[in-house]
């Protein structure tokens, strides 16, 4: 149930999430923004998402995740129709970093509570399955989303998308339930001054854990190119390729579907089978992945018009093979009372090294040149992120396969 569950709000959390790339091009004629403004609304969304990670962390390792995770989907469907209200620039940038205080607790509390469920070999697996949610989500939104804003205007896809949060969010608080926690009490023992000393002492033990380093560096190279292409990518079959809005939407979703649930289910699929000979399955899928896109992402930035979408469906196939197993491999890196506070890392490092700069950086040079040249930035991080996982792979743990008991409440 709770695999179901958060998977459904993790489709949620992407489809919000990507519905501003979807229709951008109307937001930025009806405000007269410059690529660099469009840019900052990320960079703004996930400032919020970065700071509040580590007080969301230390809140899920400490306390009941279930019914924050309630408030954290309710809040993604409230930011969502909060927009269809707004009418300037400044409150844009103010709406999109409230959705990243919600998004970036969900996204720290979900798959900590799926980790106390299931034991590290059967993790991959999990984790394969929610992030699946990912690629979906995200066509969902660049196709309905565009056609909503096509036939009804931009403010009304942000009122669409936001109701599934809501219904998502009450169907958690009245059928899921808490997993238990078998190191529970010891994080409660203590005094609050001990209790946070001690946690600092723990948080200072993952700066030198160099299998959780590897994951969550490699991981936010990734991130770097694969934020820059979603965010930027309906922009430039727009201009470069003449699509329209809608076409635009109906080319992305169909990939992001195919192509994102295909990579994502056959990365799994191959960790899986991987593991059973070596635990550095888990970083040499994603190191795989990020090396092999490169040369259609670079086919599909300055190659001919004819094969630019084969070329994106192969690049956004091979990026996703890795979204499964580095999850698995940051969760398996660290031990169970600091589950929470890893993904609060991993969320940290991903978007502050990753997708927080990118689309910026991107808008920035395609108003010196060209947007070509703009997403050609993320060539460099996919060889990066390729680098990182690989030398990693040598620091991962051994598995076991022990489980901790659900709770009946």
């Amino acid at each position: 149930m709770a695999l179901v569950l958060l998977t459904a709000m993790n489709f949620v959390n992407y489809l919000d999430r990507y519905i501003l790339p979807a229709v951008q091009e109307q937001v930025k004629g009806e405000f007269r923004l410059t690529d660099d403004q469009i840019g900052s609304l990320t960079l703004w969304f996930f400032v919020a998402y970065v700071f509040s990670s580590p007080l969301t962390g230390w809140l899920g390792d400490r306390f009941p995740r279930k019914s924050m995770i309630v408030v954290a989907g309710l809040g993604i469907a409230a930011m969502n129709f909060f927009t269809a209200s707004v009418h300037g620039y400044m409150s844009l940038n103010v709406r999109h970093a409230a959705l990243g205080v919600v998004e970036a607790s969900f996204g720290i509390f979900a798959p900590a509570l799926l980790a106390d469920f299931f034991s590290e070999q059967q993790r991959n697996k999990v984790l394969t399955i929610f992030n699946m949610a990912l690629p979906f989500g995200a066509a969902c939104s660049y196709e309905g989303g565009a056609w909503v804003a096509e036939h009804h205007g931009w403010r009304m896809s942000f009122i669409a998308s936001a109701i599934p949060g809501a219904i998502v969010g009450l169907l958690i608080w009245m059928l899921m339930r808490e997993p238990a926690r078998s190191e529970e009490k010891a994080a409660h023992a203590g005094s609050i001054v001990e209790r946070l000393l001690e946690y600092l002492k723990q948080v200072a033990q993952l700066t030198k854990n160099k299998a959780y380093l590897s994951s969550i560096m490699g991981y936010a190279a990734v991130t770097f190119s694969l934020g820059g292409i979603s965010w930027w990518m309906p922009s430039f079959l727009q201009r470069e390729a003449g699509y329209s809005m809608q076409a635009a939407g109906g080319v992305m979703g169909p990939i992001i579907v195919i192509a994102g649930l295909g990579g994502t289910a056959l990365g799994g699929w191959l960790a899986q089978v991987w593991l059973k000979k070596t635990e550095k399955a888990l970083y040499y899928v994603p190191a795989l992945g990020s090396l092999l896109a490169v040369p259609p992402a670079l086919i599909c930035f300055f190659g001919p018009p004819h094969l630019l979408v084969p070329s994106l469906y192969a690049a956004v196939f091979l990026i996703f093979l890795g979204t499964g197993p580095v999850n698995a491999a940051t969760l398996n890196a660290v031990p169970a009372n600091l589950r929470a506070t890893a993904m609060a890392g991993q969320l940290f490092a991903i978007h502050v090294f990753g997708d927080a700069f990118s689309p910026k950086l991107i808008g920035m040079v395609s108003d010196h040149s060209n947007l070509r040249y703009g997403l050609g930035l993320t060539l460099i991080t996919f060889v990066i992120a390729g680098i990182v996982f690989y030398v990693g792979a040598r620091f991962a743990p051994k598995l076991h396969r022990s489980v901790e008991p659900a709770s009946a409440a």
